[in-house]
């Protein structure tokens, strides 16, 4: 996993770390690192122009220090400062070693000539202590960096981007590499902010010890595990899902829920709907077992035994609806409720009174429904209105969008790697909520199940589109929510 930190924590470590040090030596040790990442990006060292873009404060300090190695390597190193203050050691430690103060931010030509110039800038401008807008000249110089040819890497957190959440509110560096100390920072993980740190480089400093469980976690391949079937599974012991979804209305959504159930791993699928939705997942899915089902409170009993529900994709949101919806959640089973049902529950927030897990899908319009907020306020503080979502409904949250998140009441909320924007389009939602309802019944925690789900449907899209599993998504191809089921094997087989 990658474990991320908020601020005040990771201020906590450096402060009981700094204790046992003698003066300076651990920014020393993230120069050494950030000097090496540089060092590593370059065709040479020698004879290459690095341009330090550098504030008042310790990030400042570091890129100095850093700069100070790589000219003692024979690049040759300027400084751009952005004010008057400046890490005094630092600057000393740079000028002997054959740096030099290139120009300021009153001499606004000499610093767009120096970063254009540049084939490495490092921003030390602002550190992870940074909130809020950049001021001027900060500003200027992020978006000179930012458009300019060289490479540019961040030290700790590009600066405009807010490490504790990723908020970017103006303008903001986009870096081609953040190297990050001690631990990644949410900020890093969360869009907006992790579209501008191009790649993240964590560097050890010895924080280990003195950091406590972390508040934000990201998964590597081999930390999502869905089940694996063994010699004594049947199509009973991998689980049986339940599926109540489509309409006469809409009936792609009930083919394309069960098509993720069946190829999210479950035993057996149980699709119950109106007569119209029912016919077309029978020819789509000949697997899947179907019930025709008239809504009242006994509607149910005709589908047989489950081991988790999933309830909403086309449902609707009528009396007929919000009585299915009822019905399931009335259970003591896994219940995953999604699009329609959302709406539905919107209304009659009573309905998550219940014990047994349950997991809802919103995307930030329809958590903005669920908590009376405001779309965009969603979208802009993401961290922060998931883990308010998980609280206040009792309930796993996974809140899509650009970076998928995952939230549970007192437990690290969950990134989500992978994914494309090729996924918004009409369906993929769909998908993913029959494969994360396959893997509740397959005996999955709701909290585990739901960000396993977001993992495989990100990395089946971006198969699908003929991506990288993470990273770089330009040169991909248009999908279809069909492709991201056909893609589905292949990215549980990705996992290894």
């Amino acid at each position: 996993m990658r474990y991320a930190h908020e601020v005040g924590k990771v201020r906590a470590a450096e402060q009981a770390l700094m204790a046992r040090l003698p003066e300076g030596a651990l920014m020393r040790r993230a120069a050494a690192g950030l000097a090496a990442v540089c060092a590593s990006l370059l065709p040479r060292v020698y004879g290459a122009e690095v341009v330090l873009l550098v504030g008042g404060g310790s990030n400042g300090g570091d890129a100095l220090f850093a700069g100070a190695r790589l000219a003692r390597r024979g690049a040759r190193v300027s400084v751009v400062r952005a004010g008057g203050k400046i890490h005094e050691a630092g600057l000393a430690a740079l000028r002997a070693a054959g740096g030099r103060v290139r120009a300021d931010a009153a001499d606004a030509g000499g610093a767009a000539a120096a970063i254009d110039a540049a084939d490495l800038i490092i921003d030390g401008l602002t550190g992870i202590g940074g909130t809020g807008a950049l001021r001027e000249p900060y500003a200027t110089l992020a978006g000179l960096a930012s458009r300019a040819p060289g490479t540019v890497v961040a030290c700790d957190v590009p600066s405009g981007v807010d490490a504790g959440s990723g908020r970017v509110e103006g303008a903001a560096v986009h870096a081609d590499v953040t190297v990050t100390f001690g631990t990644y920072k949410p900020g890093l993980l969360i869009d907006p902010g992790a579209a501008h740190c191009g790649v993240v480089e964590l560097v050890d400093i010895g924080l280990g010890a003195d950091l406590p469980d972390p508040d934000v976690v990201a998964a590597w391949p081999v930390d999502v595990l869905p089940p694996e079937p063994g010699p004594e599974s049947d199509k009973y012991r991998r689980g049986v899902v339940g599926i109540l979804a489509g309409s006469d209305e809409f009936t792609g959504a009930a083919v394309l829920s069960t098509g993720g159930a069946v190829h999210g791993g479950a035993g057996m699928v149980r699709f119950a709907s109106v007569p119209h939705p029912v016919e077309l997942v029978r020819h789509r899915w000949p697997e899947a077992v179907t019930t025709v089902i008239e809504p009242g409170p006994k509607a149910l009993e005709k589908v047989g035994r489950v081991q988790a529900w999933v309830v909403g994709p086309g449902l609707g949101t009528g009396p007929e609806a919000e009585g299915l919806l009822t019905a399931a959640l009335g259970t003591d089973l896994p219940v995953l409720v999604d699009a329609d049902g959302l709406t539905v529950l919107a209304r009659r927030r009573d309905l998550l009174r219940r014990e047994a897990p349950t997991v809802l899908t919103p995307h930030a319009g329809e958590l903005a429904r669920l908590l009376g907020a405001d779309r965009a306020d969603i979208e802009a503080r993401r961290l922060e209105h998931v883990r308010r979502a998980a609280a206040e409904l009792g309930a796993t949250v996974l809140l899509k969008g650009s970076t998928t998140l995952v939230a549970e009441l007192d437990r690290p909320v969950r990134v989500n790697p992978t994914g494309t924007p090729r996924l918004a389009t009409a369906g993929t939602g769909d998908v993913l909520s029959g494969l994360i309802g396959a893997l509740l019944a397959n005996g999955m925690a709701a909290l585990d199940a739901a960000a396993a789900g977001a993992y495989l449907h990100g990395l089946a899209a971006r198969l699908a589109a003929g991506g990288k599993e993470e990273g770089e998504w330009r040169g991909e191809a248009p999908i279809s929510a069909a492709d991201v089921i056909t893609a589905l094997p292949d990215a549980f087989r990705a996992l290894g």
